[in-house]
């Protein structure tokens, strides 16, 4: 995880001067004077969070120097087989989107289907053939 504090806390040493010239060349335009340097905050808590985390957990082969690859051999985590659900997440977004430009009535649309979607992925594991 040192890798990513280093990339996030960076992030917060970049945008937020550049916020402020931002700022000065700007005039004050209020959008991107208050914006880039909230873009600097953001990233400072998500480094501050890789920060306290990395103090958690072990150090990964990733954090190694010296590391092979054989180091990051074997499971990188669960993953649904055969999962239809991230599908149907997309194709809600999709259209909770395009009800931003056709119609709200759509948008309603696609949120109901995005709950029906994130409800499904949530519980796969609850049911069928890959229950727990």
């Amino acid at each position: 995880m040192k890798l990513e504090t280093k990339l996030f806390l960076y992030g917060v040493l970049f945008f937020v001067p550049v916020g402020l010239i931002y700022a000065a060349w700007s005039g004050g335009e209020a959008v991107g004077t208050v914006g880039i340097p909230l873009v600097g905050g953001l990233v400072g808590m998500i480094g501050a969070y890789f920060a306290l985390l990395s103090r958690r957990i072990d150090d990964r082969p990733e954090d190694d120097p010296l590391g092979e690859i054989e180091q990051g051999a074997g499971d990188q985590g669960v993953f649904s087989p055969w999962s239809w659900w991230p599908l149907v997440l997309g194709i809600a977004g999709a259209v909770t989107f395009a009800g931003l430009a056709i119609g709200w009535w759509l948008s309603y649309i696609g949120i109901a289907v995005g709950v029906i979607g994130l409800v499904g992925w949530v519980f796969e594991f609850s049911r069928g053939q890959h229950a727990h």
